[in-house]
């Protein structure tokens, strides 16, 4: 049996040890195969001597079924084990990395579909398994109403999804009007639609780099801070990833060095603590700030002459 063949095997073990039933209709739809592929790869677990399971046109593996028992009794979770995980999930912090591979290790072994409900509520859950889906039968889908930090237009976009970042805030794209790989935020879609259309551009997509302040770009611009006690604190607990480029000189003196993607993102953090932050470099990012700073006071002052005016 070749590599895809297995890779299809596994996951159709996978839907069918899941606390949930699945329709031939659905194992084929998760699957990308057809309906009648799906008989067949059940027929070859049935010759493997798994014992398959169909109640009112679900299927299941029999959690008695040899080679499985033992493993079942492993990963397998009553609802009532699975939610009291779900809660300790959630009480993470939200930019932790460890708590998406949680919820990636859970979601394995148990209904996906309480994914959403970890991660978010309403709109942002409901277009989040409608992504879910779409990423696993490799489908393009249409996103009603998107809200463009960049263009600051609401406009509807199609596109390829195939990788989320932590936490699914964020998720990487094919943008087809483009041709590029993009970042779309979650939260900023209104709805989105599975299409019929299989991916196009499957060979293009890529995820870039993403730094520690959730800014994305082929750039990789060098920066270095002294900052206070306090300004590291802050920083650690609004971006948690930076903690490993921190190092500590003494007790009210921290140092983080990287590289960044932009300098919008770590440019916004020293500009709420300036009177925290120490030393600036290199040269072209303090100018950076001050130009942002300029531009801001600028700004200031002609909403200020308006409103005597």
């Amino acid at each position: 049996m070749d590599q895809p063949k297995v890779d299809r095997l596994l996951r159709l073990m996978m839907l069918l040890t899941a606390n949930r039933g699945n329709t031939v209709c659905d194992l084929s739809d998760r699957l990308g195969i057809t309906v009648r592929s799906v008989y067949r790869y059940i027929d070859t677990l049935r010759g493997a001597g798994f014992v398959i399971k169909k109640n009112n046109n679900f299927y299941r593996i029999d959690k008695s079924s040899p080679y499985l028992k033992e493993i079942s009794n492993l990963v397998h979770f009553t609802e009532e084990e699975a939610l009291v995980l779900k809660s300790a999930i959630e009480s993470i912090d939200e930019n932790n990395l460890i708590k998406q591979n949680l919820k990636k290790k859970l979601y394995t072994v148990y209904n996906y579909r309480i994914l959403a409900e970890t991660v978010t509520k309403g709109k942002n859950a409901r277009n989040i398994n409608v992504l879910v889906d779409a990423m696993q039968q490799e489908k393009q889908v249409m996103v009603k109403g998107y809200s463009s930090a960049n263009s600051k237009k609401v406009s509807d976009r199609l596109i390829e999804p195939f990788a989320f970042t932590t936490n699914y805030i964020q998720m990487w794209a094919f943008d087809t009007a483009s041709g590029n790989n993009k970042l779309f935020k979650v939260s900023r879609m209104n709805r989105v639609e599975i299409c019929e259309t299989s991916w196009q551009s499957k060979e293009l997509h890529k995820a870039g780099s993403l730094d520690v302040f959730r800014i994305s770009s082929n750039q990789h611009l060098p920066v270095k801070l002294n900052m206070s006690l306090r300004a590291a604190s802050l920083l650690t607990e609004e971006y948690p990833l930076a903690e490993k480029y921190l190092q500590c000189i003494n007790d009210n003196h921290w140092v983080f060095e990287a590289r960044v993607c932009s300098y919008d993102g770590v440019g916004r953090f020293v500009s709420g603590l300036l009177g925290e932050i120490f030393q600036i470099e290199p040269d072209e990012f303090k100018q950076h700030i001050i130009s942002k700073l300029e531009n801001n006071l600028m700004n200031l002052k002609n909403n200020l002459k308006k409103d005597s005016s």
